[in-house]
């Protein structure tokens, strides 16, 4: 590693190495060559005067790509598709002036494009699905658990931890519909030439309509795709990249609000995300444990979700058949989405599989509110003992004010059910009233509705994948 040189944050610390190859060098030049082999086999297979032992050739070279050759032809021509062009044909002589016949620049770099974006959702949804596997574990292993649940950060009614993570999974199974749209709608780019109209393959084919059309077809079928844009100009519709990033951003968005949550629980010390032995929270106060980690995913989040604006702008601002303008943008643009977003996946995962729960704090906040939460159900207890309705609730009203002027304004334990039994009109005792402090009488259906949502929502997906489950995530720094 050079320490003189600008390095990107992407690649050294966050992205997976795995994400990095599929947006390496030689994964595209590789995917050129195989391109190559795709159109001169499709040329072959109708008609054109192309062999086979031309084809064998290209495929005999299609991994060992002469490197070296390519930069120095580059230094000489300024064109990096017609360097790569004459460096195979160095290698493959037989088969040089076939190469790239009847295609534009275009033809391999956005087929290439398709074709990389395609691999690196594919990873994307591996890593979601597998944060939603062990997401699910955790939903369920706390499904009974009551715990406080907030509206504005202010206590509201109870819920449970497991119901709670439940709205975590809800958005990633939200988002791994959106990745499984987005990848059964890739489609590439074909061969459509330098306007779009097909216009050589018309020469070529001596205007062959039946063969022009199934030129495409061919080609698609060999890299694995089932169709291609049906109409272009001379690249492929730039809206694709912005649909691509979006829901790149949508996955982002979804960890963002996960890390907000774990955070802010880290924050009243009921959740925590994992802590190693040796780690240190802070250079000058020895005792902290800050949420790092999750910190971590809320800053590449922000990130992702302000570069999906790049590829919106570009899209909107193609002149024509084609400009160049999308191109500098585009290489930064869709490969760090695809990196940031892999680096945060790998986060999640690894604070998902190492969350620590404090079921003692958790009571214990629980507990100090849950006497103004069951103010309901007292009411109702006081009424069938004879009190009235209306009465009773204003009575409550004032108690409730004062409880909570004890615990804000003079710092004391919660009272308030003291306070009640006091009151002769409640005719309640106590021991009475602290029966009903049973967290599990407030959560309503949460734990039902963890186990419907996983049963029926969640498990089925995770069966269908089951063949890229088991994971883990190792995050560098």
């Amino acid at each position: 590693m050079s320490t003189e040189r600008y390095a990107s944050p992407l690649s050294e610390r966050y992205a997976s190495k795995e994400m990095q190859y599929i947006f390496s060098q030689d994964m595209k030049f590789k995917t050129w060559r195989k391109l190559w082999i795709a159109l001169a086999e499709a040329e072959h297979e109708l008609g054109l005067d192309i062999t086979q032992e031309q084809i064998d050739e290209l495929k005999a070279h299609q991994d060992d790509i002469n490197y070296e050759v390519a930069k120095e032809r580059e230094k000489l021509v300024r064109h990096d598709v017609m360097s790569h062009v004459y460096a195979y044909g160095v290698q493959c002589p037989k088969a040089k002036g076939i190469i790239h016949l009847g295609a534009t620049s275009c033809y391999v770099g956005d087929n290439t494009d398709v074709i990389i974006m395609t691999e690196a959702l594919k990873l994307v949804k591996k890593k979601l699905i597998n944060i939603i596997n062990e997401l699910s574990k955790f939903a369920m292993e706390y499904k009974g658990l009551p715990t406080l649940a907030f509206t504005h950060f202010q206590p509201a009614q109870p819920t449970t931890v497991g119901k709670r993570a439940t709205l975590w999974l809800q958005e990633l199974m939200m988002d791994l519909e959106d990745v499984d749209y987005t990848l059964s709608n890739m489609k590439l780019l074909g061969c459509k030439g330098t306007t779009g109209t097909q216009a050589s393959f018309k020469e070529l084919f001596e205007g062959n309509t039946e063969k022009i059309k199934k030129v495409d077809q061919l080609i698609a079928q060999k890299m694995g795709f089932e169709h291609t844009f049906p109409v272009s100009g001379q690249t492929y519709s730039r809206k694709l990249d912005t649909k691509v990033v979006n829901v790149l951003a949508g996955i982002a968005a979804s960890a963002h609000k996960f890390s907000n949550d774990i955070r802010l629980l880290q924050h009243l010390k009921e959740v925590e995300e994992p802590f190693e032995k040796n780690q240190i929270g802070s250079s000058a106060m020895a005792y902290k444990r800050n949420p790092m980690r999750s910190e971590r995913i809320a800053s590449l989040a922000r990130y992702v979700m302000v570069d999906a604006m790049n590829p919106a702008i570009t899209s909107a601002t193609q002149w024509f058949e084609r400009t160049l303008d999308d191109s500098a943008n585009k290489r930064l643009s869709v490969p760090e989405a695809f990196l940031a977003i892999d680096g945060i996946l790998d986060l999640y995962l690894n604070v998902v599989d190492g969350l620590v729960v404090y079921p003692k704090v958790i009571e214990k906040r629980l507990m100090s509110e849950l006497p103004f939460m069951a103010t309901e159900n007292i009411m109702m207890d006081a009424v069938k003992a004879g009190g009235d309705r209306q009465e009773l609730h204003e009575k409550i009203r004032k108690l409730s004010m004062e409880a909570g002027k004890n615990v804000k304004e003079k710092g004391l334990d919660n009272n308030l059910l003291e306070l009640i039994a006091a009151d002769p009109s409640f005719n309640l005792t106590l021991e009475e009233l602290q029966k009903t402090m049973d967290p599990s009488k407030y959560t309503g259906r949460s734990e039902e509705q963890v186990e419907e949502f996983v049963a029926d929502f969640v498990n089925p997906v995770l069966e269908e994948n089951k063949e890229i489950l088991g994971m883990t995530a190792e995050i560098n720094v």
